[in-house]
């Protein structure tokens, strides 16, 4: 081989080198694990609703994650990511790329958010604060929103008094950054699969609107956990309303005290000057004292028909309760009842 061919030869495998070397350095630097999380294995970054290309660039800066942000922020506008910002909650795993990342928000790959609305959330300001605390929204924004007696009216025959009815028991997986309306939108459509033709039939059937079902089924869910119990609970209190009796009903004073937790009821607590407190006015109190389940609804739908107008739960506290038409048979079944609270100590 020629001294001529021989140097151009090694030119070429020179170049090639350099080549190789270069696309080393690219795969290492931006298809390779960059992502190296100090003592533990993901971590999370929040990309805000109006937050710009910078903004997103800062907020994952500011996790500390990437060596070469401004390698980053190059690749990044080479794949669009400017053009394609997609606010939510973004998991970023230990030994992620660069590319990986910018594909999660410039796909929305983005982890949902688990609302989880049960019986524990007992009124209004306790769902706005859990919610709140769980997406973008602040609290203003939802307080406003359920203080709006149109859109209440409109969208679901409700009121700001008893808007809590809205939220129907169940667990909905949202986008961090979901706006109001849509997640009124995923309210509506769980309200809507509860109170289907047959619900909204019956209640006008037995004479009440939705928002009184609701509350009633509130009450006599707080009572007991067992349906049929329940039915004959729902029962009581209706005899007692077509009457024009106080309902009497200890949740009601549990709520309007917001002791939530009590086991047992005093008659100071017969004294709180709440529209909540059935003890001082008669009928139904504003709204539901707790979040609803479908169980406790059929209850009220399909009351069962006697004529009692007294129960107190059973000594043995399983669930079930013992019924009276008199007050002289409620009395002595609320005096066994109270021994045996004394017996064990519950005194609240």
């Amino acid at each position: 081989m020629t001294k001529k061919k021989n140097n151009k030869w090694l030119a070429t495998l020179l170049f090639i080198g350099l080549l190789s070397g270069a696309g080393y350095f690219m795969y290492t630097k931006y298809f390779a694990g960059a992502i190296h999380l100090k003592n533990k294995n993901y971590t999370y970054v929040f990309i805000e609703s109006n937050d710009t290309f910078e903004d997103v660039i800062n907020d994952i800066n500011a996790e500390n994650i990437i060596d070469d942000v401004k390698a980053f922020e190059w690749l990044a506008k080479k794949m669009d990511l400017d053009k394609n910002i997609n606010a939510g909650k973004y998991r970023i795993t230990n030994g992620m790329t660069m590319r990986q990342i910018i594909n999660l928000i410039k796909y929305n790959k983005q982890e949902k958010i688990k609302l989880t609305y049960n019986s524990q959330i007992h009124n209004l300001d306790e769902f706005v604060s859990y919610t709140a605390d769980k997406l973008e929204l602040n609290e203003n924004e939802l307080e406003e929103l359920l203080s709006d007696d149109k859109l209440l009216q409109n969208t679901f025959n409700l009121n700001p008094d008893n808007c809590f009815a809205i939220i129907a028991p169940t667990t909905y997986e949202v986008s961090w950054a979901i706006k109001l309306n849509d997640l009124i939108n995923q309210l509506k459509i769980n309200y809507n699969l509860v109170w289907n033709s047959y619900r909204v039939n019956q209640a006008k059937k037995i004479g009440y609107s939705i928002a009184e079902v609701i509350t009633l089924a509130s009450i006599v869910q707080s009572e007991s956990g067992i349906s049929s119990e329940q039915q004959k609970i729902a029962g009581v209190y209706i005899n007692r309303l077509n009457k024009n009796m106080l309902l009497q009903a200890d949740p009601t004073l549990k709520f309007a005290n917001k002791n939530f937790d009590a086991k047992r009821v005093l008659d100071e607590d017969k004294e709180t000057n709440s529209p909540y407190n059935t003890y001082k006015y008669k009928g139904l109190p504003p709204g539901p004292i707790c979040l609803v389940y479908p169980q406790a609804i059929d209850a009220v739908l399909n009351y069962t028909k006697h004529k009692y107008i007294f129960f107190c739960a059973k000594p043995s506290l399983n669930g079930y309760s013992d019924f009276s038409e008199t007050y002289e048979q409620h009395a002595n079944f609320a005096k066994a009842y109270q021994k045996e609270m004394n017996k064990r100590g519950i005194n609240r």
